[in-house]
């Protein structure tokens, strides 16, 4: 839970960020990927390498896709696309946005169920630069689901925090009200990307294992500053063909990375 939160209020923050017609979506939320050069550059250059395996699907699920950032290329590597997404002005804009689109199924959830998701349905679950928002209770309540919703050769692939990792040495920015004061007196380091600290790679496959799920590869990534405040798990059903031992990568370099896709993709 966000600190001293409930995990309806941490629910109701997300939906408060997220849930509104703001600036932060007058490009459809594409803005995001302006260090990669756009949301194409992006997906070809450092996301469709590190899921290319599980791909094309017969039936992906999205979870908080924004306006569409990524369920423009999504769309096109499945037969069916299934977006969920607490914001109801965010499954709107996907809506207008895929208008033209047949294989596309829209929901607005409470930020945490998947009820409206058939059992042994889902090949693929995908959420990227979203999840990174959530708490860790709403992570699991997701992964508990998961395990029933995707078929017994489905795969996942979740960006979440890792923040957690630095929760002692950053202890002035656990609350909303310290990194304010610090923003006022302008005090380097307030940024923490909206990343929560109840969430680490090890929790996150922890909460995997108890939802009988099993994470075969986690790449912790560094975003806003050199730590590595984030993670990418892919994760699998117990007895998955793909199931293996979890293979656990540091990449201090993925800021680098996206000034190098930035500077050589067409």
């Amino acid at each position: 839970m966000r600190w001293g939160w409930s995990r309806e209020q941490s629910a109701e923050w997300n939906r408060l960020i997220w849930d509104v017609e703001t600036p932060r979506w007058a490009d459809g939320g594409d803005g995001w990927s302006e260090q990669w050069g756009g949301p194409a550059k992006q997906w070809h250059g450092a996301i469709l390498p590190r899921i290319s395996a599980f791909l094309p699907a017969r039936t992906c699920l999205e979870i908080a896709p924004g306006h569409g950032r990524w369920t423009q290329f999504l769309k096109d590597a499945c037969e069916r696309l299934i977006i969920v997404d607490l914001s109801s002005s965010c499954i709107a804009a996907c809506q207008r946005r895929f208008a033209d689109c047949s294989n596309i199924s829209y929901y607005v959830n409470d930020g945490r169920s998947l009820e409206m998701i058939s059992e042994g349905s889902v090949d693929f679950v995908f959420s990227f630069d979203s999840l990174v928002h959530v708490e860790a209770d709403i992570l699991e309540a997701y992964l508990q689901q998961l395990a029933v919703k995707m078929t017994k050769g489905g795969v996942g692939f979740i960006h979440h925090s890792n923040l957690g990792q630095y929760k002692s040495e950053l202890w002035h920015l656990r609350t909303p009200v310290l990194r304010s004061i610090l923003k006022r007196i302008r005090s380097g380091g307030t940024s923490t990307g909206y990343r929560t600290f109840s969430v680490t790679a090890d929790k996150f496959e922890e909460m995997a294992r108890r939802a009988g799920l099993q994470c075969i590869s986690q790449e912790l990534i560094n975003w806003y500053s050199p730590r590595l405040s984030d993670c990418l798990s892919a994760f699998t059903p117990n007895g998955s063909r793909w199931c293996r031992p979890n293979e656990i990568k540091q990449n201090p370099y993925f800021r680098d990375e996206a000034q190098r896709i930035k500077e050589t993709l067409p």
